[in-house]
């Protein structure tokens, strides 16, 4: 059954690994070799960590003679980021209201401190 790309993207993100060779993509692309490097994992694990970011179109592998170098597709990324942004709206207007009550808190204690200090 193939998945939805938001659900791609998120499963393909659920991994330490395959974050951190998105991150070593940033920079450009880099071959399977490049990407392998700092992990300490062996080649065909690497491979695989591939092949569900290839799945999940956040990478593209292309042929370059004997080498098969990876490059970043950012843009299932862009679905993530709107998903992800309408919560953090969400909870921005959540801190705003939160904010609003405690300068209402405060501005009735030192509304309730000058009544005191009058007396």
């Amino acid at each position: 059954m193939q998945k939805d790309p938001l659900t791609a993207t998120f499963a393909a993100l659920a991994d330490p690994t395959r974050r951190a060779i998105l991150a070593q993509l940033i920079s450009g692309p880099k071959t399977v070799t490049e990407l392998a490097e700092p992990f300490d994992i062996t080649m065909p694990a690497v491979t695989k960590h591939l092949k569900v970011l290839e799945g999940a179109h956040l990478i593209e592998r292309s042929r370059r003679a004997q080498y098969r170098p990876c490059s970043l597709q950012p843009e299932p990324l862009r679905g993530a980021y709107e998903w992800i942004d309408q919560y953090r709206r969400l909870f921005e207007e959540s801190f705003d209201r939160l904010d609003e009550y405690l300068r209402q808190l405060q501005a009735k204690e030192e509304d309730d401190e000058q009544q005191q200090d009058e007396r």
